[in-house]
This record gives C-alpha cells, sequence and structure tokens, in this order.
C-alpha cells in the first residue's frame, strides 16, 4: 500500500511541477514560433524525472483527501508519467510536420497543407493536397500515433485504472453527464445543422450537405469571400482597441511579448504561451488577414489576458492547472467578438454585420457538433483494447454529425490528450451563458464598457482557483448546460 505523502514533499513536487510546465511551454514556444527547428521534449522530462515516477503518481494518489490542489497535482503527476513515455513520439511527431511533402511539383511542409486546403480556390487542387495530407499521415504519423496510444493504454493501468476514460473519471471529469449533454445538442441540433448547413454550403460553394467533400469544407470555412473585411494590418489595432475599450493597454503589459515577426517554420496559426504565469505571456502570430486568421488571434488574446491577469499569489494548481474550461472559455469570450454585429459595426464598419454573424454561428453549430461526436468517439476509444477498430467508429460518428465525410486517417491524430474536448465543449456553454449575462447587465456593447472590463479583471485575476461551473453559478447563478449554446445560435440565426 502507497503512503501519503507529508507537506514538504508536496511543497516540493509543487515547485517542481511549475518548473517543468515553464520549461515545456518555453520549448513549445520556441519550436512553434520558428526560432528552433528541434522540439526537445526528452530532456525536460529527464530533469524532472521524480515527478514522472510511477511511486510519486501513486503516492500522490494516495494523499488526495478531498482537496482540489492535490487532485490537481495527482493528475499532473499521472500525465506526466504517462507523458514520459510517448515524449520521443511526439517529439518526432511535431518535427515530422516541419518536413516536407511532395504534391505534384511542389514541396509543402505537411505542416502547411491545411492552410494550403483552406487558401486553395481550384477544387481539384484541393483535393490532391487533401489526399498527399492523407498519405502522409498515414505514412509517417500514424504509426507514431499508434504507438503513443497504445503505450498510454498500458500504462494507465499501472496507475491504478482499468481504462484511461476511468482514470479521468477519478480525476473529476464528469465525462459521463457532459456525453449526455452531447447526445442531447447533436439531436436537439440535427434539424437546425441539415437546413442551415445545407443552406451555407450552397450559398459558400454551390454544393450542399450530401455533396460537400472534407477539402470543400475546408475552403467554405476559411471565409475567403470576407477577406477584405478583415485586412491582415488591421488586426493588432482592433486587438488594441477592444481590450482598451475595457480599460486594458495592450502595450503597456510589460509581462507579454507580441511575437509577430515572420519566420520559416512559424506555424500559421496564432497561440499563446503562459511560460511565466502572470510574468511572461508569449503572443505568437503570424498576421495574414481573413476572419479565420482574426478569430484566432482573438481566441489567443483571451488566453492571454486571463494568464497576464492572474494573481500572482495564487498557487500553482490555481494558476496553472486546474480546469481549462475556464481559460478556454475566456479566449472564446474575445474570439466570438469578431461574429457580433455590435462589435462588427462598432470596431470595423462592417458591411451587413447580422449576415456574417449568421454565418458565424452556423460555423459554430458545425464545430460544436464536431466536438461533441468527437468526445464521444475518444470515451470510446479509451476503453478498447485494440484502438486500430476504432478507426471505421470515427468515420462513423463525424459523419453522422456533419453529414460530411472524414478522412478515416485521422482517427488516432483527431483525438486530445486529458480529455481536453470535454474543456472546449464545457467553455462554449461558459462563455455563451457568461455573454448572456454581459449583455443583460451591461448592454449589446458590453466589450465598450469599462465596468464590464472591471468585472473581467476581477474574475481573471482568480486564475483557474476556481472551475468554470464555480465562476458562472457565482456571476449568473446557473451550472454549465450545453443547450445555452444552441440557443445563442438560435437567437444569431433568427436575427439575420
Amino acid at each position: 500500500m502507497t503512503n501519503p505523502l507529508g507537506q514538504r514533499e508536496l511543497d516540493s513536487l509543487r515547485e517542481d511541477a511549475d518548473r517543468f510546465i515553464a520549461e515545456l511551454d518555453e520549448e513549445a514556444y520556441l519550436h512553434f514560433s520558428g526560432q528552433k527547428d528541434t522540439y526537445d521534449l526528452v530532456p525536460i522530462y529527464e530533469r524532472h524525472e521524480a515527478l514522472t515516477k510511477l511511486d510519486t503518481a501513486l503516492a500522490l494518489g494516495a494523499s488526495v483527501n478531498g482537496g482540489r490542489n492535490v487532485r490537481e497535482l495527482w493528475k499532473f503527476a499521472c500525465e506526466g508519467y504517462l507523458g514520459n513515455f510517448v515524449g520521443e513520439e511526439e517529439e518526432k511527431a511535431a518535427e515530422a510536420e516541419t518536413k516536407t511533402v511532395k504534391v505534384g511539383d511542389e514541396e509543402i511542409a505537411y505542416r502547411d497543407l491545411r492552410p494550403r486546403i483552406m487558401n486553395e480556390t481550384d477544387r481539384a487542387v484541393r483535393e490532391r493536397l487533401e489526399r498527399a495530407r492523407n498519405e502522409a499521415t498515414e505514412e509517417h504519423m500514424n504509426a507514431l500515433y499508434l504507438r503513443k496510444h497504445e503505450v498510454v493504454h498500458r500504462e494507465t493501468e499501472r496507475l491504478g485504472a482499468p481504462t484511461y476514460t476511468e482514470l479521468y473519471r477519478r480525476f473529476g471529469f464528469e465525462l459521463d453527464p457532459l456525453a449526455e449533454q452531447c447526445r442531447e445538442f447533436l439531436d436537439s441540433t440535427e434539424g437546425l445543422w441539415q437546413e442551415k448547413g445545407d443552406r451555407f454550403f450552397r450559398s459558400r460553394i454551390g454544393m450542399g450537405l450530401g455533396e460537400v467533400e472534407r477539402w470543400d469544407a475546408a475552403r467554405v470555412f476559411r471565409g475567403a469571400n470576407w477577406d477584405a473585411a478583415f485586412p491582415a494590418d488591421r488586426m493588432m489595432p482592433a486587438l488594441e482597441a477592444s481590450l482598451g475599450e475595457l480599460g486594458v493597454d495592450l502595450r503597456a503589459q510589460r509581462n507579454v511579448i507580441l511575437d509577430l515577426e515572420d519566420r520559416p517554420n512559424k506555424t500559421p496559426r496564432a497561440f499563446c504561451a503562459g511560460i511565466e504565469i502572470p510574468d511572461r505571456i508569449a503572443l505568437v502570430i503570424k498576421p495574414q488577414g481573413g476572419p479565420d486568421d482574426w478569430s484566432s488571434l482573438f481566441h489567443e488574446a483571451g488566453h492571454m489576458e486571463h494568464w497576464a491577469h492572474t494573481s500572482p499569489s495564487l498557487t500553482v494548481e490555481e494558476k496553472r492547472l486546474g480546469d481549462n474550461a475556464v481559460t478556454e472559455g475566456w479566449a472564446m469570450l474575445l474570439e466570438h467578438l469578431t461574429i457580433d454585429p455590435a462589435w462588427l459595426t462598432r470596431m470595423l464598419d462592417f458591411p451587413r454585420p447580422q449576415e456574417y454573424a449568421a454565418e458565424g454561428a452556423t460555423q459554430l453549430l458545425w464545430v460544436v457538433r464536431r466536438y461533441c461526436a468527437k468526445f464521444l468517439y475518444e470515451i470510446e476509444f479509451h476503453q478498447v483494447e485494440d484502438v486500430t477498430s476504432m478507426r471505421p467508429r470515427y468515420a462513423e460518428l463525424l459523419y453522422d454529425a456533419l453529414k460530411v465525410a472524414p478522412s478515416d486517417t485521422d482517427y488516432l491524430a483527431d483525438l486530445d490528450d486529458g480529455f481536453y474536448s470535454s474543456q472546449y465543449l464545457r467553455a462554449w456553454a461558459f462563455e455563451a451563458q457568461l455573454r448572456g449575462y454581459l449583455r443583460e447587465k451591461f448592454g449589446t456593447a458590453w466589450f465598450s464598457r469599462r465596468d464590464a472590463g472591471s468585472l473581467l479583471r476581477e474574475l481573471w485575476s482568480e486564475g483557474q482557483k476556481p472551475n468554470a461551473d464555480e465562476i458562472l453559478e457565482d456571476v449568473t447563478g446557473q451550472r454549465i448546460e450545453l443547450a445555452a449554446v444552441a440557443d445563442r445560435i438560435r437567437e444569431a440565426l433568427a436575427a439575420a
């Protein structure tokens, strides 16, 4: 029987966890910003091997006595233990993304294939790019992903849980109630998606559900016909102005790094790294313009402001761990400004804002339905002995949700470690319900009110000490309900 740890041992592990995460985030920042070609995770795991040992994870599990912080450390140690086995595969997968794939006479980095598909106007070329991506995934990536998942499933049993899914239930993840909400969401929005999704695709590409292929969907959701309304040179000024109206001076935030430089191998999508919370936060963007790029920037800026305003007095668990639906909710709150008619009119003097907002709501419906199906898939995936048997199930669940066939080659790649998909789903609900409260209390232009900004900064300062349900209940008196997202989507569609 494993004995629980004393306070001194817990404090030592807490400090080690803080440095471990900081080093992982620094490495991710340097690699994905294009400043470092290699992605060196193994040495970081080796420096913090005490935190990733089986004995440490089991001892932390024995130390959980109802307190949230120790449970978060236990979860982190279990994830570190599992991550220690697959660090090499993750390194190789990240580096493989920078390697080129031959498409016709052209060599394209694997990492750049999806953006190329989104930006390609010729349907036949999009299909060739998609097929090249699928072939490269099958040839170079899936063997790495398969080894990773098989090792994780095997080692989960040594952590005392029969399956990876059961392990996360023990961490306090309410997977089953959320799965039921996902099924209800899919059922309640089935007709809505078939009607609005079909109309959306026909308006953008002249083909409806049943005709559209996945390479068409990528181009459609790119929203290129709205590019002129979202120019690259106005991205940062619009973000600065929006934050300024909430009382946040972005350029005066000395704890924020704005990495805007264009480098080879810099990931084309914005990301934020909370290297030292709240003292060193990096926002990385390669401004290209267009609605997708704008929404990505504002999403990552939501993370940035949450972490930059987090109180330094909080514990490591409260700053770096906890319920990630909280930080994803703050990210979505800023991201969804870019589909808010009032914000579009105020900030960009936008043409036809209601029409664009309706299209944004349709895209939100697609992505939430997609994540509902993906989450249900992940629960099943992490309970089977032979994960390769899940390949047809992946295609079945995703097609049922979207009516557009996915590539079954993605059945191993399209999973979020640690059931992070559940955090996104809860975050969409958290954001929809909180935004409803902000509009009711401060008006439809709540984003221009300093008192709304004061409330946000107060909530940001709590880091992730409270979970998303607790924040929402404290502010609005509500509990997280995925149905609120469907209500918001219907409202936006009705307004158009």
